[in-house]
């Protein structure tokens, strides 16, 4: 089975509080129904990202005020969404776009997405992090690698997003042995393609591997021409009522 780790057996990896994080549903004008669940009592949400335009958009869109505020009343953090671009961004544009999230929709941290992996860019990666901080006492920071990353990673952010892709690959997907270090609660799954009768499977796959917070969708990306994450998968009640309920935090 490729997808166990090197965790002894019956340390188990396998308390786990497992929950959604929403990687970024479409906009709440064209998913109303999708925004409305997620604010269902018991749904098991770690948080939501909000993305108005690639970003925070120009201006503020009550829509998406509206559409926060119900979640974050209810108790579910909801997250900025940033495009880190693999290093490439300016830390300043992060910030400017961070400040207005944190002004327009009170946000309670930010997702890095397209955050680099490599030793290299871990200093500039840190510095952003250690900005967006200040923005707030109680800022969470996950960065969106996609893939493992370097492990020093770990020790500038709240969660990491270490899978982020196709079912295809995820099914005979590994760990990387550092992770083993730190609890599941630090680690996020994206997976989009899964198919409703493999749902046990890759609930197993995330446990194993030690990732507390998931996403699977039966959408998929049909070749890198749309986003899985726009809409929710076919099966949402289904997959909520086997995660369980009262896991939201």
């Amino acid at each position: 089975m490729p997808y166990l780790t090197s965790t002894p057996e019956g340390t188990a990896r396998a308390a786990l509080r497992t929950g959604f994080g929403v990687p970024g549903l479409a906009h709440p004008l064209l998913a109303p129904a999708e925004w409305a669940d997620l604010t269902r009592p018991g749904t098991p949400l770690h948080w939501v990202v909000l993305d108005v335009a690639d970003g925070p958009g120009a201006h503020p869109d009550p829509h998406c005020l509206e559409a926060a505020g119900r979640l974050r009343n209810g108790g579910v953090r909801v997250l900025g969404h940033l495009d880190a671009a693999y290093g490439a961004r300016a830390r300043a544009d992060l910030l400017w776009d961070a400040r207005r999230y944190r002004d327009w929709y009170q946000v309670d941290g930010f997702l890095l997405a397209r955050c680099p992996t490599e030793r290299a860019e871990l200093p500039d990666i840190r510095r952003a992090v250690t900005a967006l901080r200040t923005l707030g006492a109680a800022t969470h920071i996950v960065l969106g690698h996609g893939a493992h990353p370097h492990p020093g990673y770990a020790e500038n952010a709240d969660q990491l997003v270490t899978f982020s892709g196709a079912w295809s690959d995820y099914r005979w997907s590994q760990a990387a042995e550092w992770t083993a270090d730190y609890p599941p609660d630090r680690f996020c799954h994206f997976v989009h393609g899964v198919p409703r009768g493999h749902l046990d499977e890759a609930l197993r796959i995330a446990r194993w591997q030690g990732a507390a917070t998931i996403y699977f969708t039966d959408r998929t990306d049909r070749g890198g021409h749309i986003d899985p994450w726009e809409t929710m998968p076919g099966y949402w009640d289904d997959i909520v009522s086997r995660i369980g309920t009262g896991v939201s935090e």
